[in-house]
């Protein structure tokens, strides 16, 4: 073994087999993924069957109307639901690592939840909060209860990724803009925003990602005509699964992988460095 700067190197033999498991941890995650993309072109009907390539399925994506209609409630809902998660999850994040107040241990403790608990727990739990609110308040499912269970389970996620982006944050840079006669609201636009939008735009990512992937929380709260694209999905699959399902899905990775990379360049271009 070799040692430089206090990091001791591993053995030969020791490396290798480092190197052997990575690379079968990249396999395991990424195969599938490859596989996927190559069956969206098989012209076979089973999921499984090579049948030569062809983009039918694709056009049948492209053309089916029902298919077009949940893409286009995903994509709503997850605005919507992204949008006031970043705002509340951010400013959440704000009160409990820079403020102290009284219940501040119960509601820290209290916004971890939605990450602990079961999805099916969590889907139960709003399904009860919303049919009793229906009594008294007379609304149906649909759009609005679907919004509000995703920003619900939403809003901790953009909370725990603003808060480790404000745990590496000097407070003293916000002293000191106040100490220069900027007001709380100037200090927090020019100074803390600007350090935390790494974390603001991961958290909303996320937030985006949560929302178009979510099944179960969707179909207890859902109301008629407003099926997501993940639930119609997984109602493909129960009435017969065709290479139909792997063209939607590669649809859905090719968007999750372009909003990422603009996540990423973002913030390569907003810390200045090249791109």
């Amino acid at each position: 073994m070799s040692t430089s700067a206090g990091i001791t190197e591993p053995r030969g033999w020791f490396r290798r087999v480092l190197q052997a498991n990575a690379w079968l941890v990249y396999a395991f995650f990424y195969l599938p993924i490859v596989l996927l993309v190559i069956y969206s072109f098989s012209d076979n009907r089973n999921v499984g069957v090579w049948g030569g390539a062809t983009l039918d399925w694709y056009r049948e994506f492209a053309n089916d109307e029902p298919i077009k209609t949940a893409l286009g409630n995903s994509l709503k809902i997850a605005a919507a639901s992204t949008t006031v998660s970043v705002v509340l999850g951010t400013m959440a994040a704000l009160a409990l690592e820079r403020y102290k107040f009284r219940g501040r241990g119960f509601f820290d403790a209290l916004l971890y939840l939605p990450v602990i608990i079961p999805d099916v727990t969590m889907a139960v739990m709003m399904l009860l909060f919303f049919a009793e609110a229906a009594k008294i308040l007379g609304f149906s499912r649909g759009f609005s209860t679907i919004t509000l269970s995703h920003i619900a389970f939403s809003i901790s996620f953009v909370s725990i990724v603003v808060r480790a982006r404000l745990a590496g944050t000097d407070e003293k840079l916000e002293e000191a803009a106040m100490d220069l006669y900027a007001s709380r609201w100037q200090a927090f636009r020019y100074v803390t925003l600007p350090t935390i939008m790494p974390g603001v735009l991961g958290g909303g990512l996320l937030a985006l990602t949560l929302s178009l992937d979510d099944v179960v929380i969707t179909q207890f709260v859902t109301g008629g005509g407003w099926n997501t694209l993940p639930v119609y999905v997984f109602g493909l699959i129960r009435k017969g699964v065709t290479p139909l399902i792997n063209a939607v899905s590669v649809v859905m990775l090719v968007a999750s992988t372009v909003l990422v990379g603009l996540s990423l360049l973002a913030q390569r271009i907003r810390g200045g460095e090249p791109v």
